[in-house]
């Protein structure tokens, strides 16, 4: 399945099956095995969490595309300051309160880091598709589920129909035996004899009716259906084929399902993710070149300039006396009046720009990078062994699942020579126990023979339409039951 076409499937059908869920009411209506599993798919708890960390991986995703973007940053403060203290604008001693202003703004973008970036996008979108492989197994593993106990309940219900026509063989029997006795044919004993196998067959149809209600009740449970009460199945005509029934070759199998197993393509990934973590530590090593700027500017309530609407004061003073008169000299000053200077002033004198690049090499950081790249290179190292288990382990179960394929059959068509051969025998044992030709113990025996075979055939047929289930799921075949 591409890419593409399983995120589709996943996000958009699996979504709309669980808001809008087109399924069968909880009613009389039997249910069919596809009902079955979209209605275990749509309630599974493990798959809507799964889902929820599909989107917690596109967040991530995303959040790693937004880390390449520059950053901006601002800051501003309103500070008032007591005592003796050096005001940052005047270089100053200020010793009353003194209020200041700051406002900062600062950019930043990485232009290289060992592309480690880049890496970790590319680690992340892995991740996310990692996830979304994930919710196709565990729905896969939902679908063999529901399955197994489908065919269950489906070989219960045989069990039930068998018990049922063989109660009212009994009773037809139990009847011609009473006319028998009647006649004076037969002793009564016989009629006492057929009563109590009317008795073990009436035994044999409850025993029958619980099994499949218990099977009926189980494929409820596992589906999570809240009200199993009326919860039936459709049980379709399930029939298979005289003669030779060709089985895929086991290898035609093992090269589809590893390419197509989702355990596989999730295991691969695994370890091209493992990849990008190594190279995400090993950028570690690499310098790191920036470019940033700032601008800045400030106010301070110690910064005085001279008051422009009061005029200045001059003032005279003695700075000495003439040698011959001993005239006074006086000298002339001129005194300013100051204030605050104003704050808008303050903010366009205290502007302050810079632009730079900066590069940031690391030399030593306590080998934290290079104990990052060493474990990195054994998770990679892991990776690919459990890519290679992953393999392994699902050739063995596709090889196991062709040979059990292969003795299922075998084992059908033993069982269906010997049913129909003891149909025959009880036959004749039927006709010759009706005319008193044959003790009750030798035809309890023959029908007990009967019961035995046509078990044996309804186990040995569901055993094989399982195990063959078994293979279509590892071709990429739907799993169906018709």
């Amino acid at each position: 399945m591409k890419m593409h076409n399983l995120r589709n499937y996943l996000l958009f059908g699996l979504l709309a099956l669980i808001i809008h869920g087109r399924l069968p009411a909880q009613s009389n209506k039997a249910w069919t095995l596809e009902e079955c599993i979209n209605y275990a798919r749509s309630r599974n708890i493990n798959v809507k969490k799964q889902l929820l960390n599909v989107q917690l991986q596109k967040d991530q995703l995303n959040q790693s595309k937004l880390a390449t973007l520059p950053t901006l940053n601002g800051n501003a403060s309103h500070v008032y300051n007591w005592g003796q203290t050096i005001d940052p604008f005047t270089n100053q001693f200020a010793t009353e309160r003194v209020r200041s202003n700051n406002f900062y703004i600062s950019t930043q973008m990485t232009l290289f880091n060992g592309f480690q970036k880049l890496n970790t996008i590319r680690r992340n979108q892995l991740a996310l598709r990692i996830s979304e492989i994930e919710v196709e197994r565990m729905m896969n593993d939902i679908s063999l589920n529901v399955v197994t106990f489908y065919l269950q309940g489906l070989y219960a219900i045989e069990v039930l129909k068998n018990a049922e026509n063989q109660l009212e063989l009994v009773r037809q029997q139990r009847e011609r035996i009473a006319q028998l006795v009647e006649a004076g044919t037969l002793a009564r004993g016989e009629l006492l004899n057929m009563d109590a196998q009317v008795a073990a067959a009436e035994l044999q149809e409850v025993e029958a009716r619980n099994n499949f209600d218990i099977a009926l009740l189980q494929l409820a449970q596992l589906i999570d259906l809240e009200n199993p009460e009326s919860f039936t199945i459709k049980a379709p005509d399930i029939s298979i084929p005289e003669g030779e029934i060709p089985i895929p070759e086991v290898e035609g199998v093992v090269s589809y399902a590893l390419a197509h197993q989702p355990e596989i393509i999730s295991s691969e990934m695994r370890k091209q993710q493992s990849e990008k973590d190594y190279e995400v530590a090993r950028g570690g090593l690499s310098p790191v070149l920036s470019l940033g700027g700032s601008w800045g500017t400030g106010y301070s309530g110690a910064a005085r300039e001279i008051d422009p609407d009061i005029p200045p004061t001059i003032l005279s003073y003695p700075i000495g006396i003439t040698q011959n008169s001993q005239d006074t000299v006086r000298g002339y000053t001129t005194q300013y009046s100051y204030r605050i200077k104003p704050f808008k002033d303050q903010l366009k004198a205290n502007e302050n720009k810079s632009f730079g690049l900066y590069l940031n090499i690391p030399i030593f950081n306590g080998y934290r990078v290079r104990n990052s790249i060493q474990q990195a290179r054994i998770a990679r190292e892991s990776a690919e062994l459990d890519l290679q288990l992953a393999r392994n382990n699902l050739r063995k179960l596709i090889t196991q699942a062709h040979a059990d394929a292969q003795a299922a059959l075998k084992k059908y068509h033993s069982a269906r020579r010997k049913m129909e051969a003891q149909e025959e025998s009880f036959h004749y044992a039927s006709e010759k126990y009706a005319v008193g030709l044959l003790t009750a113990v030798e035809y309890n025996q023959n029908k007990e023979d009967l019961n035995k075979a046509r078990s044996e055939l309804l186990q040995a047929k569901y055993d094989f339409i399982f195990k063959t289930r078994i293979l279509d799921f590892y071709q990429g075949k739907p799993i169906v039951i018709e």
